[in-house]
C-alpha cells in the first residue's frame, strides 16, 4: 500500500514561489507514474505534471509550463514541485498521486489512472 504525504504549501504573493513535497512509501515495485494535481473550489481535478520516476520522463500541463518543474529524490522517496511566477489563477488543493507505471511507461495527467492519492495541501496565490 502506497502511502504519500504532501508538503509545502502555503500563501504566497503573485510572482512569488513555493516547493511542494510529496513523500512516498510503501512501494512495491521498482516503477511508478508520479502525479501533481490540483483541484479550485468548483472546479474538476487538474492534471499539472507528471513523472515516470524509472525512465524520468515528464509531463507539463500548458497552464504551468515553463513555470512548474516536477522532480524526485529517489534516496529520500520524495517527489517534489517547483512552483516559480505563481499566479492567483494557481490557486488551489494540491495533491500528489501515484499508480505502478504501465509497459510504455507513459503516465498520462488523468485522475482516474491514478491509484494512490495524499490528503492534498493548499496553494493561496494572493494579487
Amino acid at each position: 500500500q502506497v502511502q504519500l504525504v504532501e508538503s509545502g504549501g502555503g500563501s504566497v504573493q503573485a510572482g512569488g514561489s513555493l516547493r511542494l513535497s510529496c513523500a512516498a512509501s510503501g512501494y512495491t515495485y521498482s516503477n511508478y507514474c508520479m502525479g501533481w494535481f490540483r483541484q479550485a473550489p468548483g472546479q474538476e481535478r487538474e492534471g499539472i505534471a507528471t513523472l515516470n520516476t524509472g525512465g524520468g520522463s515528464t509531463y507539463y500541463a500548458d497552464s504551468v509550463k515553463g513555470r512548474f518543474t516536477i522532480s524526485q529524490d529517489k534516496a529520500k522517496n520524495t517527489l517534489y514541485l517547483q512552483m516559480n511566477s505563481l499566479k492567483p489563477d494557481d490557486t488551489a488543493m494540491y495533491y500528489c498521486a501515484a499508480v505502478r507505471a504501465g509497459w510504455d511507461g507513459y503516465c498520462p495527467p488523468k485522475r482516474d489512472y491514478f491509484g494512490y492519492w495524499g490528503q492534498g495541501t493548499q496553494v493561496t496565490v494572493s494579487s
